[in-house]
C-alpha cells in the first residue's frame, strides 16, 4: 500500500476523531495528497491557526516582574534594593499584565518551529508558517518536555484551541520524523496511547457524523447489584448506540495482538479479559434480560496469522469480536462500520 493511501486514511481518521475537522471546510483538505504525516498535520495547523488569529489569540493576565519609571502594581522593594534601580529612579515591581504570550499560544508557535526546522513539510507551507510566526512575536517558545497538557484549561473564551492544540500534541509527543518510504505503517507515526485515543474517537465520532439517526455517547454502565460497593470500578464505554430500544456497545481495541497464545497447551483464544469485559458491559445493561443489548470488540488490524472475526451468542446476548483493516481502501473501512448498524 502507498504512503499517500495510508496517510489518506489517518487523515480521515483524524477526521472524526476530532469532530472540528469536519467543519469549516476542513474536508478540503482531503483532496490533498500527502507524503508525509507531519506534512498533513502541518496542512491542519496553516489551514486551522489563521482563523484562530482572525477570531483573536488567547490572552490572559501574566504576572510580570521588573525596573519600571512609577509606580505599578506591587513594589518589590529587596529587589530594588538589590538592583539599584533608585539612583536611575526606576522601581522594580510585580505586575499582571494582559498578554498574548499564554500557554495555549506557546505551544502553538513552538509547534510551528518544530514543524518548520523538519525537512518533511512542503515548502510552501513552510513559507505559510514563517508568516504565521510573525503574529507570535511576542510569545515565547517553551520546551516539549516541559508542556503539561492536562494542566491547560479551555473556557468559553478559547474552547476553539482544543482542536488546534490536540494537533500540536501530535506533532510534539507522538510524531516519530522517519525518512522510509513505501512500508509505514499507522503505528509507526504515532504513539501506541495516542493511537487508541484516536482509533477511540474516531470510531465513535464517525457513527456521530454519519448516522444521525442513532444516540452515539460513551456511557457509564452500573452495575447490577442489591448490594453495591464503593469498591466496584467504574464501567465506561468507548461507544454506544441507541435506536429503537436497541443498544449496541462497541469496546475500541488498539493492541499488537487481537489474540492470546497458551504456549503449553499451543491453543489460540480470544484475550480472556478483553471478552470478559464486553460480556459484563452487556449484561449489567441489560438488567431484564431482554437480549437487546449486543457487544462488539472491535480490534484494529494485525499481522497475525489468526484475527478476530465471529458472532456469537452468549446466555442469551450477541457478542462480537471483529477486527477493522485501518490500512484498507477507505470505502471499505466505512462499508465496514456501516455494517454494524443492522443491528437496528
Amino acid at each position: 500500500m502507498s504512503d499517500n493511501h495510508m496517510i489518506r486514511n489517518i487523515y480521515h481518521m483524524l477526521a472524526y476523531a476530532f469532530e472540528a475537522l469536519r467543519k469549516d471546510d476542513w474536508d478540503t483538505l482531503a483532496a490533498e495528497d500527502f507524503e508525509h504525516i507531519h506534512d498533513l498535520l502541518a496542512a491542519i495547523l496553516v489551514y486551522g491557526i489563521p482563523i484562530q488569529i482572525k477570531r483573536g489569540l488567547h490572552r490572559d493576565y501574566l504576572r510580570q516582574e521588573g525596573g519600571i519609571a512609577g509606580v505599578r502594581g506591587q513594589i518589590l522593594i529587596s529587589e530594588t534594593l538589590r538592583q539599584q534601580t533608585l539612583p536611575q529612579g526606576r522601581l522594580v515591581c510585580a505586575y499582571d499584565e494582559f498578554v498574548t504570550d499564554t500557554p495555549h499560544n506557546r505551544i502553538l508557535k513552538t509547534t510551528m518551529l518544530l514543524l518548520l526546522r523538519h525537512g518533511s513539510v512542503n515548502a510552501v507551507r513552510k513559507q505559510i508558517l514563517r508568516k504565521l510566526l510573525l503574529y507570535f512575536a511576542e510569545v515565547h517558545e517553551i520546551a516539549p518536555a516541559a508542556i503539561h497538557w492536562t494542566a491547560l484549561k479551555y473556557h468559553r473564551n478559547n474552547a476553539s484551541y482544543r482542536l488546534l492544540l490536540g494537533i500540536c500534541q501530535l506533532v510534539i509527543e507522538d510524531l516519530l520524523l522517519t525518512t522510509e518510504k513505501g512500508t509505514h505503517r499507522l503505528a509507526n507515526y504515532f504513539s501506541a496511547k495516542a493511537m487508541h485515543w484516536i482509533y477511540e474517537h474516531f470510531v465513535r465520532n464517525y457513527y456521530r457524523a454519519e448516522h444521525t439517526d442513532l444516540r452515539v455517547s460513551a456511557m457509564h454502565v452500573k452495575w447490577d447489584t442489591t448490594t453495591p460497593s464503593r469498591y466496584l470500578p467504574a464501567m465506561k464505554t468507548d461507544v454506544s448506540l441507541e435506536k429503537n430500544g436497541k443498544r449496541l456497545i462497541i469496546d475500541t481495541k488498539y493492541y499488537c495482538h487481537t489474540m492470546q497464545t497458551n504456549e503449553k497447551y499451543t491453543s489460540t483464544t480470544f484475550i480472556s479479559h478483553n471478552l470478559y469485559q464486553i460480556y459484563a458491559y452487556v449484561k449489567n445493561c441489560d438488567t431484564h434480560r431482554t437480549g437487546n443489548v449486543a457487544g462488539v470488540l472491535l480490534y484494529a488490524m494485525t499481522d497475525e496469522a489468526i484475527t478476530p472475526n465471529e458472532d456469537m451468542m452468549i446466555a442469551g446476548s450477541r457478542i462480537s469480536v471483529k477486527t477493522l483493516d485501518l490500512g484498507q481502501d477507505w470505502s471499505e473501512i466505512r462499508r465496514q462500520l456501516d455494517q454494524f448498524c443492522s443491528w437496528f
